[in-house]
Formats: C-alpha cells, structure tokens, sequence
C-alpha cells in the first residue's frame, strides 16, 4: 500500500472520529446538562444554537469524510465497518432534517419530536463511537500498522465523557443531600415544651423516691440488728 493511500485512510479515520466519535457525543452531553427546569430561557436559547452548530459541523466533517472515501478507496461494502458507515451517513442526515424541523414548546407533536430525536441521536451517537473502534480495527488490518494507542487515547476520552455525563446527570441530587426538603418532617421543641420536662425529672441534687424507699429500709434494719445485740 502506497503512502499517500496510507495518508488519505489516516485523514479518513481522523474526520470520522472528530465527526461521530468527538463532536457528536460532545454535543448530546451539553444538551444534556444545559436543557434543566432552572435553567433560564435566554440560556437554554444559546445552549441550543452550540448543540446545533456543533450538529452541523459533525454532519460536515463526515459527509467530507464520506467524499474522501467515495473518491480514494473501493467501496465494495463487503466489511461491517462500510456498511455501519452507510447507515450512519444516512442516519445523521435524517437526524439533521429532524434537528431542523423542530415544532415549538406546547404544540401538539413537540412530546414525540423531542422522544424521537433524544433517543434516536443518542444511538446514532454511540452507533458512530462503536464504528469508531471498528475502523481502528480494519486500519490495523489493511495497512499492518499498530492502532493500539490511537484506541487508548479514543477510549479515555469516551470515558471520560460517560463519566461527565452520568456525573451530571446525579450532581445537582448530591447538592441537595445537604438541604431540608419541603416533604421531610422537621420536629421544632418549643420552651414550654423544655420547662415541663425539667418539672417532671428530679432535681440532680435530690435523690429519687425509689432510692429514698430503700435507704429507709436498710436503716430500719441496721437498728433491728443492732437493739438484737443490745439484748
């Protein structure tokens, strides 16, 4: 294999991967943590626009990715990893028409929009992470050239981004851990409530009835013992 054919499948590899394995994923995880209750609408407007732009620059750099392929390679479609990349290339372009047609909050088909392209953008997402690996794998397989440390470095990054997300996802629960809920009984002890419990337990000087009844009892006794002796 030629270098510049070597080349071409390097710069495939790297559009791809900054297409579905980068910019893709990034842009479901700002969605993600941006698109809450308190967050306020100008916000939630400009978190949009990014998850949109960064849509759109991934179905550029894989349409770019798809025309280097179509124009230097045999596309025969014979391997798992062509055929995976044909349905995403058609995948994310019905994701894009979708992202465009949006209806607006309250209309009557907006619950099945957002279902629809929630689910189906997260799996065309982690369709595109695992076609990822399986490039690595053919680019390893046609050139003989190690890909191992190009999927360490893939891996710590899909990692480190399924961690932000589940982080996320629990860290506005954690924060709350350290506040009272309106729900949770809170049991408030009034004044009065403290000076009629000090009335009712004994005075710590004085000794209880209890022990008073039995220091009486061993005094009569010792007196019985000792008028017996006297006797």
């Amino acid at each position: 294999m030629s270098p510049r054919v070597i080349y071409e499948i390097r710069i495939h590899g790297i559009l791809l991967w900054a297409s579905m394995g980068f910019l893709m994923p990034l842009g479901v995880l700002i969605i993600r943590m941006f698109n809450k209750e308190e967050c306020s609408p100008r916000k939630l407007k400009v978190v949009i626009y990014i998850h949109a732009i960064l849509q759109i620059l991934a179905v550029l750099l894989a349409f770019a990715g798809a025309i280097l392929s179509i124009i230097s390679f045999e596309n025969s479609f014979n391997n798992t990893h062509q055929r995976i990349g044909l349905a995403l290339y058609g995948a994310i372009l019905v994701q894009t028409l979708v992202g465009f047609g949006r209806p607006k909050r309250g209309t009557k088909g907006r619950t099945f929009w957002y279902v629809f392209h929630w689910i189906f953008g997260t799996t065309t997402s982690l369709v595109g992470i695992l076609n990822t690996y399986i490039g690595l794998r053919a680019y390893h397989k046609r050139t003989s050239m190690s890909a191992r440390v190009w999927s360490i470095i893939f891996t710590f990054q899909v990692s480190f981004m399924a961690f932000f997300y589940l982080f996320q996802e629990k860290w506005g629960y954690m924060q709350k851990q350290g506040e009272i809920s309106g729900d949770e009984p809170v049991i408030v002890i009034s004044s009065d409530q403290v000076d009629n419990q000090k009335e009712v337990l004994p005075p710590p000087d004085q000794p209880s009835r209890k022990s008073n009844s039995l220091g009486n009892y061993f005094a009569k006794n010792n007196a019985l013992k000792k008028l017996f002796q006297a006797t």
